[in-house]
This record gives structure tokens, C-alpha cells and sequence, in this order.
């Protein structure tokens, strides 16, 4: 695991831990808990009582992925990660033969953050995706809250429409440059028309603004494996024309891994980090 990715909105999938704890519907059928049991003797790496697993091959990876990029001349996406939320609280730590080590996952968050902030990686672009948006401004170096680096993103995962009223104004309190995935998506989502303020009938004010309004880039997506929720085409048309009114890119990922996607909703745009 580490190298190139079978994600199609990033080049290179790296987790520098496994598990992690369940927080919304959207993790209900979570294929990270099943694929971590599936490879790893049956134990559960997934919740508030159980270890997370270092992964100790991912900074060897990131600078193999680093060095390929240069040698490219290339910016590479690298999400992190998809067997963990590098915004979880701070959990203890075993290696790939089970013992426990003497530190926490901050600290090996904090490695990654500190090689960022050296500039070992100036080809790659990390994608942090989380559905923690109040850890963020908690955990990121203090830098990083007025000046954060120019090659990561901020990502914030929701499912419907309350996990984005509940989740997205704590998010936007973070600077720089983010993203909303909505994956798999359970529910008709309006990222348009939901001013932020006390006063909801005075959405032109200018201390009122639409969630796309400070958003980079939105992912879409409806949820595969034998579980799956429905996805209603209706609710990828509507958030296409959201993005487009609010000029916003837009990536349509997948409506099950099986339906096949009509195709004026094949778009896949990224912002340019060139």
C-alpha cells in the first residue's frame, strides 16, 4: 500500500496508521474496517478502546513518490489517508508485530507535518481528508493556522445535508486551500443556498457567504460494496450546477462502481497547483 492509487482524485493513497473510530452514517459500512480485518489476522483496529498500526513504510514511500515527481517534473496528489482520519485524537500505537509502543499517533502525525514544513515534499500535494473539522486548528503546527503550506489541501468529509450544517462552519474557520467530499453520499446536499450568521434573512450582508463561496473543489460520489445506500442521480446534477454557479471544480467520482456514469456527468476537475 502506498504507491499509486485506485482513488481516481488522487495519483498516490498513503496512511501512515490504520484505524480509527466511527463518528456518522457514512461510516456505517466502512470498507477501511473490513479490509483491515480481512489483512491483519482478523483484529479490529476500529474504535475508541482499540490501537491504531503504525505504518512504518509510509515516509519511505512519500519520498519515493517525491523523487518520481521531481524526476518528472510533476505535481503528484497524495490523499491521507484511506484507512485512517489524520485528525483523530491523539490513540496508541502498535507495530506490525502487535507491541505497543511507548508513544501516541500525534506523534507520528506531527512527523509528517514537520516534513511538509521542511519542504521535503515540493512536487506532491497531500489531500487531508477528515471528519474531525474541530481538530484541525488543534493539531496542524501553530504556522500552519495563519500560513499553512501551499501544497496541502483541507478536506472535509459529509454524507447529507446534516453532517454539512453540522460540520461545515466549524471547517471554514481553517485557512487554506479546501475541499468537500461527499462520499458516499446519502442525502440531497444544497452547499449553495445556506448563509452562515445569526441573521438567516440577510444573505447578501457581507458577513454572510455561502459554504462554496470558500471552497476549492467539491468531490461527489455514492457508496459501493454490498451494503450500498442508493444514489439518486438528482442529487449529482444538482450539485453540478451548484459548483458551476459558485465556479467551483467539480469531480464526479462514481455513482456505485457498477452503473455506469452518464456521460455529462463524466467531469473530473482539479484546481491548478502548477
Amino acid at each position: 500500500m502506498g504507491l499509486n492509487s485506485s482513488i481516481e482524485w488522487c495519483d498516490h493513497t498513503i496512511n501512515t496508521i490504520w484505524g480509527c473510530v466511527k463518528v456518522n452514517e457514512g461510516c456505517d459500512f466502512c470498507y477501511a474496517e473490513t479490509f483491515s480485518k480481512r489483512f491483519d489476522g482478523g483484529k479490529s483496529l476500529w474504535g475508541n478502546d482499540a490501537y491504531r498500526k503504525e505504518i512504518k513504510s509510509s515516509f519511505s514511500d512519500l519520498d519515493k513518490i517525491q523523487r518520481n515527481a521531481l524526476k518528472n517534473n510533476e505535481k503528484q496528489r497524495v490523499f491521507i489517508g484511506s484507512m485512517m482520519d489524520i485528525f483523530e485524537k491523539p490513540m496508541p500505537v502498535i507495530n506490525s508485530k502487535g507491541e505497543v509502543q511507548d508513544y501516541n499517533t500525534d506523534k507520528i502525525r506531527q512527523k509528517l507535518f514537520d516534513n511538509i514544513s521542511n519542504n521535503m515534499y515540493p512536487n506532491l500535494i497531500f489531500l487531508f481528508l477528515t471528519k474531525r473539522p474541530s481538530n484541525i486548528n488543534k493539531y496542524i503546527p501553530k504556522s500552519w493556522k495563519e500560513n499553512p503550506p501551499k501544497n496541502i489541501m483541507f478536506g472535509l468529509s459529509v454524507v447529507n445535508q446534516e453532517t454539512a450544517d453540522n460540520l461545515i462552519p466549524k471547517f471554514l474557520e481553517v485557512k487554506g486551500i479546501k475541499f468537500i467530499s461527499l462520499e458516499p453520499q446519502l442525502g440531497e446536499v444544497d452547499l449553495l443556498k445556506r448563509p452562515l450568521g445569526k441573521d438567516t434573512n440577510s444573505a447578501f450582508k457581507k458577513e454572510f457567504y455561502r459554504y462554496l463561496d470558500c471552497i476549492s473543489l467539491v468531490i461527489q460520489g455514492g457508496e459501493s460494496g454490498h451494503n450500498k445506500r442508493p444514489f439518486n442521480l438528482d442529487w449529482a446534477y444538482s450539485m453540478k450546477k451548484q459548483c458551476e454557479i459558485a465556479r467551483v471544480p467539480y469531480f464526479f467520482k462514481q455513482i456505485d462502481k457498477v452503473q455506469p456514469i452518464p456521460e455529462d456527468l463524466q467531469v473530473r476537475e482539479f484546481p491548478n497547483f502548477k
